[in-house]
């Protein structure tokens, strides 16, 4: 039966030097990654023993922005001690409408669904997995087309970065319809760690660098199209991008919006999008975490993470969290 009063906000407790060190992200490491994405979900599932915040475990597939955008043919930069991230492929108008859309089952994206099927194997039906990293098929656009050139397309040939973002936008289609196909579409974000039923999330950042007329004719639209295809949309934003607060608030079905930036950003966000959305930013408040709800607006639901040093801290907190934050 579902909870007719269910708690306006929700806690996430990290307690430091819990997570082991993540391998690089190289194809060639693939066993190393698998093996550590399974201690992994072990280990989150273990914590749910001793620690009572409202985390659930989820084994991820750890990718970089790279995963799109090498599937169409860049070449990737490996540095030795950082994610993987993709090299331009075009410069121009004709270079991008030469590009096709590759087959999903022989792309390098096949990979991920090999290490997916390999963990569901190991873990059981019943795991949560969390969504690989995705960005919006405008960001994967950015990254196929070198940025130097990509925003004067903008303004000289829209229609030709329009079709590369078609392109983009019918293998990221065909890959999420595959992976919720086999992996049902309850999941955990990719980032920030929060648990969706239904719905997609995703990255969208460019638009920090284009203005409210460029978000509306090319971002507005297929935000629109994954939300009401997939039954609603989470979205997370590192970029300096209020003036576009207006255009999100457009997107139907916007279920959460992540903003990672100062905290007075943060605490207009929280206002404008108090009834909106739920929100989970990178900051929550100063001084005492207890008194945090006092800073909260009316109306707001919030997903409030919290850092503390061992496990025994973690375990004090989430004994104070339900009285501080008016839960029963």
């Amino acid at each position: 039966m579902a909870n007719e009063n269910p708690p306006r906000h929700l806690f996430l407790i990290n307690v430091a030097g819990e997570e082991e060190p993540r391998p690089l992200l190289w194809r060639e490491k693939q066993q190393e990654r698998l093996d550590w994405m399974t201690r992994d979900y072990e280990r989150r599932l273990a914590r749910l023993n001793w620690l009572a915040d409202d985390s659930l475990p989820g084994f991820g597939l750890w990718t970089g922005t790279e995963i799109f955008a090498e599937a169409f043919g860049c070449e990737l930069h490996r540095p030795d001690n950082d994610m993987p991230s993709a090299r331009p492929l075009v410069n121009n108008a004709e270079q991008a409408g030469k590009l096709t859309v590759p087959e999903l089952s022989s792309s390098s994206l096949a990979n991920i669904f090999e290490m997916a099927d390999e963990l569901r194997r190991r873990l059981g039906p019943g795991a949560l997995l969390r969504l690989p990293d995705i960005q919006s098929p405008m960001d994967i656009a950015a990254l196929i087309w070198n940025k130097s050139d990509f925003y004067v397309a903008l303004m000289e040939t829209p229609e030709a970065v329009r079709e590369l973002a078609a392109k983009v936008g019918t293998l990221l289609t065909a890959f999420l319809d595959e992976w919720f196909r086999r992996y049902g579409t309850a999941f955990i974000a990719h980032y920030p760690f929060y648990y969706m039923e239904r719905g997609v999330t995703l990255s969208e950042d460019e638009v920090g660098a284009v203005n409210p007329d460029a978000f509306e004719e090319f971002f507005l639209p297929e935000l629109t199209h994954l939300s009401e295809r997939y039954g609603g949309i989470g979205i997370h934003c590192c970029a300096n991008a209020r003036h576009q607060w207006n255009g999100l608030l457009k997107i139907p079905g916007l279920k959460l919006l992540n903003i990672v930036h100062n905290a007075q950003m943060t605490r207009d966000a929280r206002v404008v999008f108090a009834d909106k959305c739920a929100q989970m930013h990178c900051w929550n408040g100063d001084g005492d975490p207890l008194t945090w709800p006092a800073q909260f607006p009316a109306g707001s639901r919030l997903i409030v993470e919290f850092n503390v040093p061992t496990p025994d801290a973690a375990k004090r907190l989430a004994d104070q969290l339900p009285t501080a934050y008016r839960r029963s």
